[in-house]
């Protein structure tokens, strides 16, 4: 009796273990419902003054037929506006993120969360070129990330 109170969980956990490897990498495993990663087609951090070109950050990729969303990860010193411009050969796009902190009480403290408000959902026509301008608006010491995903 108990050599089976002892091989249970063995066996349990060698069968959850190889479960666990098994698991494709592009998914992620919530519950019983597999999420599929998003596919990140651009992505900067901009923490540092020397990435930008006369106050902008500049680069191009390549992006495929689609629709695509920002994701920013901010922060309380980030850019309060981080203006975006996106122009390929058959696409323009161009918006002002307005950096927002909503206030959490915790009971003895307060903590903000920040996020930036606009459009963040773009549809793209065709694989084209794309070039990516980001102003931080003369804030060039503000951490931020930004994410293209493919949705």
């Amino acid at each position: 009796m108990n050599k089976k109170i002892v091989i249970i969980p063995i066996i349990a956990v060698i069968g959850i273990f190889l479960i666990g490897i098994t698991i494709d990498a592009d998914r992620i495993p919530v519950g019983f419902v597999d999420i599929e990663k998003p596919s990140i087609v651009f992505h900067v951090t901009l923490a540092d003054p020397s990435l930008y070109s006369n106050g902008v950050y500049t680069d191009t990729f390549t992006i495929n037929k689609g629709e695509y969303t920002f994701r920013f990860v901010p922060n309380g010193s980030s850019p309060e506006i981080l203006s975006i411009s996106l122009e390929g050969i058959n696409f323009d796009f161009s918006e002002e993120f307005q950096l927002i902190g909503t206030p959490h009480q915790t009971g003895i403290s307060e903590y903000f969360t920040w996020e930036y408000d606009g459009q963040k959902t773009i549809m793209i026509s065709e694989r084209q070129e794309v070039s990516i301008i980001i102003n931080p608006n003369g804030n060039v010491m503000g951490s931020v990330s930004v994410d293209i995903l493919e949705n």
